[in-house]
C-alpha cells in the first residue's frame, strides 16, 4: 500500500530516521489482508455409502475475495447462511488454509508462518465446545491462557478483566457443565480476549446473549478498537453491525458483494435494506 511508505519531512528524520520511519509503517499498514482468496470444500462419500445417495462434489465457500482491515477498525461480515463468513474467520485464524490467494496478518502469511499468525489472533466461534465441563470458568481460562503463553504472573489479572468484560464475574467459580448456552458463549469470548490479541474474530457473538449483556458487549468491542485491536464480527444482526462496525462486508455465495463504510448514526434499517437489495439482485 503506497500510503504506508510515504516519506516523512526531513526535519522529523534527523537523528531518529529509522525509528520514525518504522513507526510510520506499523501505524498505517493494514493488519489483515485477504488477497484473491479461494476456498473450496470437497465432499467425498462415506466408505460404506453404496446404499445411500451421497455423491462426490464440491462447495465453493469463497471465490476471489479481497479485502483488508486496519488497526482499530471493526468490520461486520453480513451474509446469508453458507455465504462464507465463518470460513473467512477460520482462514484468518489458520483453522483453514486457502486453496488459492493469500491471507496475511501483520507481516505474517497464514500459510507460511501460521504460528506467528495464531499468536496475534483470538477467535470465538459460535459452536465452541472445547471447554472442560468439570472445571470452573476461571480454571478453564487459566488453562487456555497457559496454552497461549500468557505469563503466569499476568494470568489472574487478565482473567479477572475478561470475566468483567463478559459479565461472568459471579460465575468465575462455577463449573462449566452448569453453564447456560449464553454463559458458554460468553466464556468463549473471554477465552479469545485473555491473550490480548491484536486481531479479534467473533462468529455470531451475541446470538445467545440477553439484551443487557449484548449492550455491554458492544461497549467492550468499541473500547477494544480504541486500543488498536482489529475486530471482525460475523453476524446476522443488523443492529449489531450498525452499533459497532466501521465497515461492512457483504458476502453472498462466497463472493464479496459490498465493502463499504458504516456511517456514524446509520440505522439497522438502512443496512437491512442494502442487504436484501444486493442479495436479491445477486440471486
Amino acid at each position: 500500500m503506497p500510503e504506508c511508505f510515504c516519506p516523512l519531512p526531513s526535519v522529523a528524520l534527523l537523528g531518529t530516521g529509522f525509528l520514525v520511519t518504522r513507526y510510520w509503517v506499523l501505524t498505517f499498514m493494514d493488519r489483515i489482508v485477504f488477497e484473491s482468496v479461494h476456498k473450496i470444500f470437497r465432499h467425498r462419500p462415506a466408505l460404506f455409502n453404496w446404499l445411500g445417495r451421497e455423491r462426490r462434489g464440491e462447495t465453493i465457500a469463497l471465490k476471489d475475495v479481497s479485502f483488508s482491515a486496519a488497526p482499530a477498525e471493526v468490520l461486520a461480515l453480513l451474509g446469508p447462511n453458507g455465504s462464507g463468513k465463518t470460513t473467512a474467520l477460520k482462514l484468518i485464524s489458520t483453522m483453514l488454509l486457502p486453496d488459492a490467494g493469500s491471507v496475511r496478518v501483520g507481516h505474517s502469511d497464514a500459510r507460511l508462518d501460521p504460528g506467528e499468525v495464531r499468536r496475534q489472533v483470538g477467535i470465538a466461534v459460535a459452536a465452541e465446545r472445547s471447554f472442560f465441563p468439570r472445571l470452573s470458568a476461571f480454571e478453564n481460562l487459566d488453562f487456555f491462557a497457559a496454552l497461549d503463553e500468557v505469563p503466569r504472573s499476568d494470568r489472574p489479572k487478565r482473567i479477572q478483566q475478561v470475566l468483567v468484560d463478559t459479565g461472568l464475574v459471579d460465575q468465575a467459580d462455577t463449573l462449566v457443565m452448569k453453564f447456560s448456552s449464553g454463559m458458554y458463549q460468553r466464556l468463549g469470548i473471554a477465552r479469545a480476549l485473555v491473550k490480548r490479541p491484536s486481531v479479534l474474530l467473533l462468529d455470531e457473538p451475541t446470538r445467545s446473549l440477553d439484551a443487557g449483556t449484548t449492550a455491554r458487549f458492544w461497549t467492550t468491542i468499541r473500547a477494544l478498537a480504541k486500543q488498536q485491536t482489529t475486530v471482525l464480527i460475523a453476524t446476522h444482526n443488523f443492529a449489531e453491525a450498525a452499533a459497532v462496525a466501521d465497515r461492512l462486508l457483504l458476502l453472498h455465495r462466497g463472493a464479496l458483494l459490498a465493502d463499504r463504510p458504516v456511517s456514524p448514526g446509520e440505522s439497522a434499517d438502512t443496512l437491512r435494506d442494502l442487504y436484501f437489495r444486493m442479495t436479491s439482485t445477486a440471486d
